[in-house]
């Protein structure tokens, strides 16, 4: 069997850790041998956020690497598609395999069903129900196309079911979750927090990423105020993404950082590293809401909406959006709330990756 996996950003590097590990171990244990090949778009292009990754999580370095990055939602979806099928045409796998809800994700659908070939989605069902979002309308597409829809979740089952969309779908929980099983204890061991000025639970954690945010200054600016007033009680650490780097410096803005430590984007193990020990998480990453999550760290989401609605049922993260206010009350509200690691855990029991092997090689 032959499976063409297509990535293209941090989110995705993360969650094919899981998947290709589980081929991995398939492949020690049985006849029918799976060959992956995988297509890395470029969608993703700062070497912290895409090239460290595959050497760090132990994911095979990509079969092609299509340099595809810099463009418009369009520009971009469209030089993916040209490049994922001429890939296609030449590699004829028996399936594609696609994660979450980037660009790379949608032209990875699309390439694959023109062509006939079974497409599966890891992470499908999820809905901001946010149609301004591209995200929004990448997952919902890819949800379409799919011939295996792998939820995270029970809502995200739900979700598809009250779109009319039953066949193929299967919970095999969050991959995320194996993931962050297997790499939190190296984590911890390479954990270096003086390296940053800061000590366990007694920091705030932040990241920005999202264009709703990155490329509307007021949200931005209300956001950098907010972490200002933050910083004059606790230490903050903003790992500064590319993109809000890019539209600070345009628009003169840089002097809204003063107070809040800067760091490079870091590698997978440093963030869940800082994860870990953080005090609280702002964050506008669907992924690290997660993570804060499954670290019992208090999260407080930058977004209008989450996806990740158990985070919010269960008390562990809010929805704030961009205010000042709500922010820095959040903030202050902000404490720990133990869940408890059983059969009702909702991103499932840690094997989501070998459940999606097992039932696409069957």
């Amino acid at each position: 069997m032959k499976i063409v996996t297509i990535l293209g950003a941090r989110p995705q590097f993360i969650k094919a850790a899981a998947v290709s590990r589980a081929i991995r171990q398939y492949n020690k244990n049985s006849d029918n041998y799976i060959k992956e090949i995988i297509i890395h778009t470029g969608q993703h292009f700062d070497k912290n956020m895409s090239d460290a990754f595959f050497t760090e999580l132990e994911i095979p370095q990509p079969d092609y690497n299509l340099k595809i990055a810099n463009l418009s939602h369009g520009a971009m979806t469209g030089r993916m598609l040209e490049a994922i099928e001429a890939v296609l045409q030449r590699q004829k796998p028996n399936l594609v395999l696609i994660y979450g809800d980037t660009n790379s994700t949608l032209a990875g659908a699309l390439a694959a069903r023109k062509m006939h070939i079974p497409v599966a989605h890891v992470e499908a069902g999820l809905r901001s129900f946010n149609m301004r979002m591209p995200e929004e309308i990448n997952r919902i597409i890819a949800d379409r196309l799919s011939n295996y829809l792998f939820c995270p979740t029970l809502a995200a089952v739900n979700n598809l079911s009250n779109e009319g969309v039953t066949e193929g779908v299967h919970n095999v929980g969050d991959v995320m979750y194996d993931v962050n099983l297997y790499y939190s204890e190296r984590a911890k061991q390479q954990k270096n927090l003086k390296q940053w000025g800061v000590t366990k639970g007694q920091y705030a954690l932040c990241t920005i990423h999202r264009a709703e945010n990155t490329d509307d200054i007021d949200r931005l600016t209300s956001i950098l105020e907010a972490l200002r007033c933050i910083a004059l009680k606790t230490p903050v650490l903003f790992p500064m993404h590319p993109r809000t780097k890019k539209l600070l410096r345009s628009t003169g803005k840089e002097k809204w950082l003063n107070g809040i430590t800067i760091l490079e984007p870091v590698s997978y193990l440093e963030m869940l590293g800082l994860e870990m020990s953080a005090k609280v998480i702002l964050t506008d990453s669907g992924g690290i809401q997660k993570e804060a999550f499954f670290h019992n760290v208090p999260c407080i989401t930058l977004r209008d909406e989450t996806e990740w609605v158990e985070t919010v049922s269960t008390g562990n993260n809010v929805v704030v959006g961009s205010d000042k206010t709500a922010i820095i009350s959040a903030y202050n509200k902000a404490k720990k709330n133990n869940i408890a690691i059983n059969e009702s855990y909702p991103y499932g029991d840690g094997h989501a990756a070998e459940m999606i092997i097992k039932i696409v090689s069957t």
